[in-house]
């Protein structure tokens, strides 16, 4: 057995995980990558006969929805892997990396940068592993065909990645897509796409008696939300300081900045989301890209919010319809936070709803789905 597949089954035995049929295919196919790899650095004879290129393990990516245990088995995959030359790293991250790497090459007039750049990243990598490969930048999605064509093909790295969404709905709907397509075809050419899919969400498991709506504003609710956005990301709260964040694109070449955005969570302030000028489509946006939202700061609204008032509303109204789980720190209850002013009558709708998505029915769904 390898040690993947023992320190798996140790889990399972031990309650920490329950057993699931879709995670122990992952495990079974990663632990054969974990061998086909060890094999390779030890001069096995597959990498003797064909050298590391030809010889390269084919990469595999899984996919599934929130909570399906993908970043556990990726971390249980790189942390037993016995190789030297592998690295564990969040997408967005890396393509940050990678973009200052391709302006260091462009600077030097290196010919072919983005091949420079893979041949660089490739020089002590074999086993490159991924969390939450998510596309959403049009310049991202002009370059990773020839990126990873250079590190795969070329370089003969071995790519894992986890992912919400299969291949084929990666940068779905996103502007000059169809340069993007042939990263799509890489992917399901080299690699073996794995779904995790299970019916349970291990993920709200871990918010364990954590509610998703606070009041009053203070730093209790503050430190509420923070727990929750940890539990949710597996982020060490150590290292508060570096949580990343991102450009959402919004189409029309405009975007929003979101301040803390990880494994499909996003925290953003009231006044960032609606208290400046957004249609119904900015949040359209947002829910579809992320399947936990976290909004702090929200006021009690009158007459003088009646814009902010309207904009929350078709906020809510795209969180509930795409399954967004929210959680919030607010100055009262839905209900009593826009009473008095225009269209206070129709907020009640949007009371309802803040309620139901507090519930455990709601919560169990899945994102992206209507009921």
């Amino acid at each position: 057995m390898s040690a993947l597949a023992a320190k798996y089954e140790r889990l399972i035995a031990a309650g920490e995980l329950r057993p699931d049929a879709d995670q122990r295919r992952a495990v079974e196919r990663l632990a054969r990558l974990q061998g086909e790899l060890e094999a390779e650095e030890g001069g096995g004879l597959l990498g003797q006969l064909f050298g590391r290129k030809q010889g390269s393990p084919r990469g595999v990516y899984m996919w599934g929805g929130v909570g399906r245990g993908k970043s556990m088995l990726m971390d249980l995959f790189v942390v037993t892997l016995s190789i030297t030359e592998k690295r564990r790293t969040h997408f967005h991250a890396f393509m940050l990396e990678v973009d200052a790497l391709i302006r260091e090459e462009r600077e030097a007039q290196t010919e072919g940068p983005v091949r420079r750049v893979a041949k660089r990243i490739a020089a002590d990598v074999r086993c490159l592993a991924f969390d939450e490969m998510v596309v959403n930048n049009t310049a991202d999605a002009a370059i990773m065909a020839r990126l990873f064509t250079a590190l795969i093909v070329d370089e003969g790295v071995t790519v894992v990645t986890t992912s919400n969404r299969p291949p084929s709905d990666l940068y779905k709907d996103g502007l000059n897509r169809s340069l993007f397509l042939p990263f799509i075809e890489l992917v399901e050419r080299e690699m073996d796409v794995l779904p995790l899919n299970g019916p349970t969400d291990y993920r709200l498991d871990r918010l364990g008696d954590i509610e998703s709506w606070h009041t009053p504003l203070g730093d209790e609710a503050t430190a509420q939300v923070t727990e929750a956005f940890y539990r949710l990301t597996d982020y060490d709260p150590a290292d508060a300081e570096h949580v990343p964040s991102g450009e959402l694109a919004l189409g029309g070449g405009r975007t929003l900045h979101v301040p803390k955005s990880l494994k499909g969570v996003a925290v953003f302030s009231f006044k960032r989301l609606c208290g400046e000028n957004r249609g119904a489509a900015d949040y359209l946006a947002i829910a579809r890209e992320y399947h936990s939202v976290i909004v702090v700061g929200i006021p009690r609204m009158g007459p003088e919010n009646r814009n902010e008032a309207i904009r929350f509303t078709k906020l809510v109204d795209a969180l509930y319809e795409q399954g967004v789980k929210l959680f919030v720190t607010a100055a009262a209850e839905p209900e009593e936070l826009y009473r008095k002013g225009d269209g206070a009558f129709e907020f009640e709708r949007t009371v309802s709803r803040l309620k139901e998505m507090q519930s455990t029915e709601y919560m169990a769904r899945g994102h992206g789905t209507a009921d």
